[in-house]
């Protein structure tokens, strides 16, 4: 029993670790305005847009190469705007992909005021995305 008790401990501080760590490493939280905000389900998303008057979102996939080479326009979008950024995996927030009608990764969602109200398909240059999100800001 004692050895159970022992484990079950380790497992109790272990878990508090991870969540301490979790809480710490920026995951979901806006500590810096250039900080791209990642997103986990509708909660998240939703205080995004209602925390924030400018979100541009950008749903994405791993495997996806023209994601990967629009995702330093992105960040720099994130840190030379006052646009918030979030991102979303599709493939593991398929039901977010599903709500907002994205059939083909990158798509960007542009939301001002809690409301989506520009989607772009597609490579995109920065030019084009900061004029689209100087529009609404």
């Amino acid at each position: 029993m004692t050895e159970n008790r022992s484990i079950d401990e380790i497992r109790e501080q272990k878990l508090a670790e991870l969540q301490e760590t979790h809480e710490n490493d920026g995951v979901g939280t806006t500590d810096s305005p250039s900080d791209p905000i990642h997103i986990e389900g509708q909660s998240q998303l939703t205080d995004a847009t209602e925390t924030h008057r400018v979100v541009l979102v950008d749903f994405y996939a791993d495997w996806c190469g023209p994601c990967k080479m629009i995702e330093p326009t992105v960040e720099e979008i994130a840190a030379e705007t006052d646009a918030a950024v979030a991102k979303v995996d599709i493939d593991a927030n398929q039901r977010l992909a599903t709500e907002f009608s994205v059939r083909g990764v990158p798509t960007l969602i542009l939301f001002a005021d809690g409301e989506p109200v520009e989607q772009l398909v597609g490579m995109q240059n920065k030019a084009a995305l900061i004029d689209v999100i100087d529009q609404y800001s």
